[in-house]
This record gives C-alpha cells, sequence and structure tokens, in this order.
C-alpha cells in the first residue's frame, strides 16, 4: 500500500527541515515501523501482525507477500498518525527476523514457496548427518556457526530440492534468495537492489565469518547456487533509494541489521564486553566482542556484529528458540491468561510454583544444548497446581534458559559480565525482570526505550546519512529507565537452578 493511498501527499511535516529518521522492524510474527527524531527518541510506532503456519510438526511457515503487505501497511498508518511528509524522512534503516528463507521470482517477484522460518525444523535430521559428516568441522570453523536447521543454508537446499526446475533457475539467476532484509530492500526499490548485509549473511551458514564473503566450500555442501545470492554489505551505508511512488518520495535505505544485532547498537553496545538479552519470540544474549573472531567451546555462536566501516566486528550469541512465545502459547492454546501483560499479576499471585517446571522445547532446545529433538514438557504437577504455578513457571522459564546463555559466555570469556542490559516486549514485566536478576545474581537493566532492535537500526541509518555523528553521540541517548538488583540467596539460586535443569534433562529425549 502507497502512502497516497491514505492521503499522505498532501502532509506536512511538523516542524520544518527536521530530519526524522523511519525504522522497518520486520519480526517473527509482527511488522512494526517507527520513526525517530534527531534526539534519538521514538515519535510513533504502528505494528501489523501475520500469520505463521504450522503444516507439520516442527514445520514453521510464513507468506513472504504478506510480510511485505504488512510491512507497508504499518509504515503507511505510522507516518499518517505522526502527520509525517515523507520528504523530511532523511534515512531509512531496516532490522529484521534472521535465518528465514524466501526465495523469488526474478521477473514476477513472486516468492516460489512459503518463507521457511528461522523456527522450523524441516531439515533437522540433514543437519544431524551434516554435522557427524567429514565437512562438520570445516562448516563450523568457517562459520562459527553451530550445524542446525535454526540457519538459512539446509533451508535454500530444501526449496532447491522441492520445486520443480528450482535448481536449474537458481544456477540461471531466474530465482533469487534473501532473508527477510533481502526481500525487503528488493521490494522497496522495485527489484533494483539486491543485497544483505555482514550481520545477516553470518547466520545463513554460508558465509565465511572471517572474510566475509560467500564461501565455495561451504555452497558446494550446500549445493547452493552463488548466482541466486545477494551481495554483501556494511551494516551502516547507503545501499539504495525506496521508490518514490510507495511513499511519495525517495528516503535512502541506509542500516541494515539482523534483528539481535540491532539490538545490540540499540542498547549502545558498541564496546566488547557490552551485553544485552533481547526477549522476544526467542530470548537472544549477545556480548560484543571488538575485531577479533571469538570461537565459542560452550556451544555459543560466533557472528558479526553491526559496523560502521569495512573493519569487521564480532559478537557471541546465545539462542533460546521459545521465550516470548511460551506466553502466546499460555494465551492462546491453553486460555490461562487473555493478554500477555496478564502474566505478571498471575505468577505474583503465587508464592512459587510448587516444583512445577514448564520446559517450552517446542521447536527442540537451542543453545547451549543444540537438541533438536527435545520437546515441551511440564513437570513436578501435584493436585495442588494451578493456573498460577504453571503461569510462573512459564515465565520463569525464560530467566532460567536466558541463565544458561549467560553462564556459557562467562565461561567462554574467562570474565564475569557485571550487567546485563534488557530489551523487547518480555522486558516490560517486571516479575520476569527481577526474577531473572535473581538467577543470574548480577543487576538486569532496563532502558527507557524497550524497542532496541527498531532502534539499532535507525542509528545505523542515521549515522550513515550525517543525522547523528557516531556512535559516541548515539550511546549519549541511552537511558536506563529501571535497575533490578538480585534479591535471592545463592543457596536458594542453586537449588532453583538445579530443579531447571533436571526438567530440561527430562524433556531431552537421548
Amino acid at each position: 500500500m502507497g502512502l497516497h493511498k491514505l492521503g499522505l501527499q498532501g502532509v506536512t511535516h511538523i516542524i520544518a527541515e527536521m530530519p526524522f529518521v523511519l525504522s522497518l522492524d520486520e519480526g517473527t510474527t509482527s511488522a512494526r515501523a517507527v520513526l525517530y527524531n534527531e534526539q534519538g527518541e521514538r515519535l510513533g510506532m504502528h505494528s501489523v501482525p501475520f500469520e505463521s503456519l504450522y503444516p507439520y510438526p516442527g514445520w514453521v511457515e510464513q507468506d513472504a507477500t504478506a510480510i511485505w503487505r504488512a510491512q507497508m501497511d504499518a509504515a503507511s498508518a505510522m507516518l499518517l498518525q505522526q502527520k509525517v511528509a515523507p520528504g523530511d524522512i532523511a534515512a531509512c534503516g531496516i532490522t529484521n527476523q534472521r535465518e528465514t528463507v524466501v526465495v523469488w521470482d526474478r521477473r514476477t517477484g513472486q516468492p516460489i514457496a512459503p518463507a521457511i522460518v528461522w523456527q522450523c525444523r524441516r531439515t533437522a535430521d540433514y543437519c544431524a548427518e551434516l554435522a557427524r559428516s567429514a565437512n562438520g568441522e570445516l562448516i563450523a570453523n568457517k562459520t562459527g556457526l553451530v550445524i542446525d536447521a535454526y540457519f538459512s543454508g539446509s533451508k535454500i537446499r530444501w526449496i532447491l530440492e522441492n520445486v520443480p526446475d528450482a535448481p536449474q533457475r537458481a544456477r540461471d539467476g531466474e530465482i533469487l534468495f534473501g532473508n527477510i532484509d533481502t526481500w525487503l530492500i528488493w521490494k522497496l526499490t522495485n527489484g533494483a537492489v539486491h543485497v544483505t548485509d555482514y550481520t545477516n549473511a553470518s547466520r545463513t551458514m554460508l558465509m565465511d565469518l572471517a572474510t566475509g564473503e560467500w564461501d565455495s566450500d561451504l555452497l558446494n555442501i550446500f549445493d547452493v547456487p552463488r548466482a541466486m545470492l545477494p551481495s554483501i554489505v556494511p551494516s551502516c551505508g547507503r545501499v539504495g533509494i525506496i521508490a518514490p511512488e510507495l511513499f511519495g518520495a525517495e528516503i535512502p535505505i541506509s542500516g541494515i541489521a539482523g534483528d539481535q544485532q540491532a539490538a545490540l547498537a540499540g542498547q549502545a553496545c558498541f564496546r566488547p564486553g557490552l551485553s544485552k538479552n533481547t526477549y522476544g519470540t526467542g530470548c537472544f544474549a549477545l556480548t560484543h566482542a571488538g575485531d577479533r573472531q571469538p570461537h565459542s567451546t560452550h556451544r555459543l555462536l560466533a557472528t558479526r556484529a553491526a559496523s560502521l566501516g569495512a573493519k569487521p566486528q564480532f559478537a557471541v550469541e546465545g539462542s533460546v528458540f521459545v521465550a516470548g512465545a511460551v506466553i502466546q502459547w499460555l494465551r492462546d492454546s491453553l486460555g490461562l491468561i487473555s493478554t500477555a501483560a496478564e502474566s505478571e499479576a498471575v505468577a505474583s499471585s503465587v508464592a512459587d510454583t510448587g516444583g512445577v517446571h514448564v520446559v517450552p522445547a517446542f521447536v527442540g532446545l537451542g543453545a547451549p544444548h543444540w537438541d533438536s529433538r527435545a520437546r515441551g514438557l511440564i513437570s513436578g504437577l501435584t493436585r495442588s497446581s494451578g493456573r498460577g504455578q504453571i503461569v510462573r513457571a512459564a515465565l520463569e522459564s525464560i530467566a532460567f534458559q536466558s541463565g544458561e546463555l549467560i553462564d556459557a559466555m562467562e565461561a567462554d570469556s574467562g570474565e564475569p559480565i557485571t550487567e546485563l542490559r534488557v530489551d523487547g516486549g518480555a522486558a516490560v514485566n517486571n516479575f520476569l525482570m527481577q526474577f531473572q536478576a535473581d538467577i543470574l545474581g548480577k543487576p538486569v537493566i532496563r532502558p527507557a526505550d524497550v524497542e532496541t532492535t527498531a532502534l539499532g537500526a535507525a542509528y545505523l541509518a542515521g549515522i550513515a546519512e550525517k543525522v547523528w555523528s557516531g556512535t559516541d553521540e548515539v550511546e549519549s541517548f541511552w537511558r536506563v529507565e529501571r535497575t533490578f538488583e538480585p534479591q535471592m540467596s545463592e543457596a536458594d539460586r542453586q537449588d532453583r537452578v538445579q530443579g531447571w535443569k533436571a526438567a530440561v534433562a527430562r524433556a531431552r529425549l537421548d
């Protein structure tokens, strides 16, 4: 939907010549558009949900065309609400759910298959076999990743194997691959630009993490033709112009980062050792590692961090597959709560879980377990267990899983993480944040703006277009809203952690 259809052609701006920055934040369950002013303040946000489909157990798909429509509708509605003229937008940043694969026809612009979502486990058996093969060590060394269905390479391979004529069309360059960032940029530029950035490319399992280039060995292993791949560009810098007929003005696309690297930037974590945890559909903890490529010995991931120039920046990452999604499950599948916000009050209505644990391994377990065969369970039920205990245990599961990531990060680095910056939708839940601080035994710091994924993409775009001078200026925008200090005794903390570990052991089939 173009803005002209919503009457924005005649909109006058609020403040003459003020440079606004637009962030398009395409997540796993919704597409959001967010507008910022030159002080880095969020002026407005609009979100449009879209569906995920689950055709078979462990499979997760989305309609890439529906994602595109949702993103355009979100931007249109937000700009209309804010009465901002598109010509006053100095830059657009894009951030996205990572690893999700779209393959489309270059000529028609139509996807040739449903998008395979990062959560999808359909290639788990192939990945397990690959990890055991002679190529397993080469892949891990070149990519910094654990071989898993989570990443894009096996998903692309699956589409090429299951859509008629796709391999030949890919070799001929007739069909194109992209993660969601690439798909949106291609659509926004009317097919003129086919790019991705280093952060997203580092999640495909096809890029050499050290060189930042598509790797011939990896492409051969996954049988992915180079002709269908986008060019890899820095996260900060102009890559194209949004077609003027879409918004009524040309807008530079100048920032790109996968959602978790964008959140790291939005939390002003531009220096080694700074850490954040995002509580979204999944949970993602990242520690900035500077310009030296990290090597995890505790089954975490080495990945690219967003950088402002050609010099690569790295991060260590741990991924939890189901975090905020367990709250959605309580609401939509079990009917135990009517809204996500209600979970806090319900959890606080009981003193503890009464020994109940929820392990939300709906699509297996992520780091540090990487067990695709694990399945979710509720354990420790007694006749006195009820709604409050189950809801509380589900919220606690998010903190326990995040705690495993932070423990692994500290073990990898040999250095303690002194504080954890938090963001994402579930970070507004005070019960969860306090329990997270208790389980970690360290302060949890919530910023004034928890929508740091969109903010990070805006920072990258705004720096590229000189709205902001650099990282020092945007770091000055960061503000603490609340600090949660640990209150649990060490003995109690250890007892809770051991209970969680026992529950996880029951969820694993091996």
